[in-house]
């Protein structure tokens, strides 16, 4: 059931006011009337017991006879008595004990009971009134007057309650009438007269005046009613006007985003670089839908979280950064505070980079609360997930070949060098131990030995490095990546040293190519080579570090260290190395450390732009 109108509530207040007011007027009017009823009765009842009280006086003073007269005595001051318990006079007296009315005629009672009473009833017939019998009757109705004046005052103070009740009820009502008038002038004919006019106007297609009503009465709801109905009116052509104009930005935003996406389509297909392929075009899309930042996290089969390869807006330059001469995703902190991330009253879409049947990794696009996405950019969205996903798909397919091919050629090298160079070695060293055991006597005897040394030591070498070599091919053939061949390489020093070599490997993903893991593999298992063959070190130690942008390789033992020359013994191994550390584009030191033993660092740039992973490191 619906409740009444506020219109209709003020009146129904306002009538009940006038009748709540009318209902305590003659209530209270009848109870204060009802309370001083009797009470004239009450006062010339009082007032006659003081006249009484003479005449019983004179009564006993007057000569009479006997038995008779003292008879006369008794019937009339019984017959007093029952006028000074008359029920009207009791009425009028407060039921309160503590009330100073019935307190006052209790003493008259008592005073008459216990005193002037007693005092008429034994005074002799006919004696002359002693001066305390005077006296007592003069106190007695000196009391009786006193209670006579107090029920006057107090039935004056009620007739002067009941007219200020009265003066107070007709003040009330006139109040609640003026206060009615006044309320329906201002909330009902000012707002019909205004209502009124809008009408009028309303109907020479005048939409500009307002009633601007306040309140939620009928009236003010119809004022709103037609408020809206002329903002409604004047404003429906300019909305049309407006949702064309929409319609056709939203179309050129679009059309504008269909062509940046062809464009980056082309650009993550020919550029290797996902990073400075990518940003460009997301900060472009960023700025022709208004969101962003925008993030992008590649999966990894061997990692428990994402590892993010794409910004397109950050403070401090990212880990896998390998261009510190590009600023294109580096803002400043007050820029990046303004930017709607989670902290900054923004929301997250999660898009998923995926192929058919796999997940590649995940796409994060924050954009404003109050603006939300609309359902043209989240398409344009997916779109370019789905772009990203072929890009990087198709990457990893190459770069999975290009593996593939460099470890079936180097397969083939191994086997050539199996086949050819290392049977020719060992065919040299053949032929120097039969020399060794020619009987050269004479002065040529110590020119023939010392030219064996040198042969048997550059064949030995030179069979070493080959062995390595081939160890490293090998190796390489079972090994997807740089941090499992360093493990294997780890385990097999480690059983050659007979202690275990430490391993600290903090490399991005993929952050070399294959070219550069093969080159920083040789020169650390020609570090440990010499570590255990010539160090004579009870504890070595590899460190594979990534100081942005660079590489850093460290072979460390607590061996015997270098010569006092500085010429390593193995000066083949350190040649090899600085050759391989050139290819890199790097350089290595073989240097004693401060605290003993010897210290192999190699530091390069790496040349690779490659950024999509395929796993990450663990040490």
């Amino acid at each position: 059931m619906k409740s009444r109108s506020p219109l209709v509530n003020r009146i129904a207040i306002v009538v009940c006011a006038v009748v709540l007011t009318s209902i305590v007027s003659m209530a209270t009017t009848l109870a204060v009337s009802k309370s001083i009823e009797g009470n004239a009765t009450a006062i010339n009842l009082a007032g006659a017991l003081r006249m009484g009280a003479f005449r019983l006086l004179s009564h006993v003073a007057s000569p009479g006879e006997g038995e008779a007269s003292k008879n006369s005595i008794q019937s009339l001051t019984s017959r007093y008595e029952l006028g000074l318990n008359d029920r009207n006079i009791v009425r009028s007296i407060p039921a309160a004990e503590d009330h100073p009315l019935a307190k006052q005629y209790q003493t008259i009672r008592s005073y008459w009971e216990q005193t002037l009473r007693p005092g008429l009833e034994a005074h002799p017939q006919g004696a002359p009134v002693s001066a305390e019998m005077l006296l007592a009757t003069e106190t007695y109705v000196s009391s009786v007057n006193q209670l006579v004046s107090m029920l006057e005052r107090r039935t004056e103070a009620r007739i002067g309650l009941l007219h200020l009740i009265q003066i107070i009820s007709l003040a009330f009502s006139i109040l609640i009438i003026v206060a009615l008038f006044v309320d329906l002038r201002n909330r009902v004919l000012k707002p019909l007269r205004k209502l009124v006019n809008i009408a009028g106007a309303v109907g020479e297609q005048d939409f500009t005046q307002k009633a601007n009503m306040k309140g939620s009465d009928e009236l003010a709801q119809l004022g709103s009613a037609f408020d809206q109905m002329s903002s409604e009116l004047a404003l429906t052509y300019y909305e049309l006007e407006e949702r064309a104009r929409s319609k056709t930005d939203e179309l050129e935003k679009s059309h504008a985003a269909l062509q940046l996406l062809h464009t980056a389509s082309r650009n993550l297909f020919a550029n290797h670089d996902l990073c400075s392929g990518a940003v460009p075009m997301l900060q472009e899309l960023e700025q022709l839908l208004d969101i962003g930042p925008i993030r992008l996290y590649l999966h990894d089969k061997e990692a428990a979280e994402p590892v993010q390869v794409v910004t397109t807006a950050s403070t401090d330059r990212p880990f896998y950064c390998r261009d510190h001469h590009c600023n294109a995703c580096l803002v400043t902190p007050e820029i990046y505070d303004e930017l709607p991330i989670e902290d900054n009253d923004g929301r997250r879409l999660l898009l998923p980079i995926r192929t058919p049947g796999k997940l590649l990794g995940t796409l994060e696009v924050w954009y404003p609360v109050e603006t939300g996405l609309s359902d043209t950019a989240r398409r344009l969205l997916e779109t370019l997930s789905d772009q990203l996903a072929t890009a990087i798909f198709l990457e990893r397919q190459i770069n999975e070949e290009q593996q593939l091919t460099l470890a079936e050629e180097r397969t083939v090298i191994a086997r050539e060098l199996h086949d050819s160079l290392a049977q020719s070695l060992s065919y040299l060293k053949m032929q120097v131990a039969r020399m060794r055991r020619l009987n050269i006597e004479g002065d040529q005897k110590n020119a023939h030995e010392a030219i064996l040394d040198e042969l048997s030591t550059g064949l030995n070498s030179a069979y070493r490095q080959l062995r390595e070599l081939l160890a490293t091919f090998r190796l390489k053939l079972d090994t997807p990546d740089l941090l499992t061949a360093l493990r294997k390489t780890i385990e097999e020093f480690s059983t050659r040293l007979g202690k275990p070599v430490g391993l600290n490997y903090n490399l991005p993903p993929q952050a070399l190519s294959p070219n550069e893991e093969i080159h920083t593999l040789q020169i650390v298992r020609e570090g440990l080579a010499n570590a255990v063959k010539h160090a004579d070190a009870t504890e070595v130690s590899v460190d594979i570090l990534f100081e942005s942008p660079q590489v850093k390789a460290k072979i460390r033992d607590n061996g015997k260290g270098l010569p006092e020359d500085g010429q390593p013994v193995n000066h083949y191994g350190l040649i090899i190395m600085q050759d391989r550390a050139r290819t890199l584009g790097g350089q290595v030191v073989v240097q004693n450390h401060g605290s003993g033993g010897v210290e192999v660092i190699l530091t390069f740039v790496p040349k690779s732009r490659h950024l999509i992973p395929t796993e990450a490191p663990s040490a």
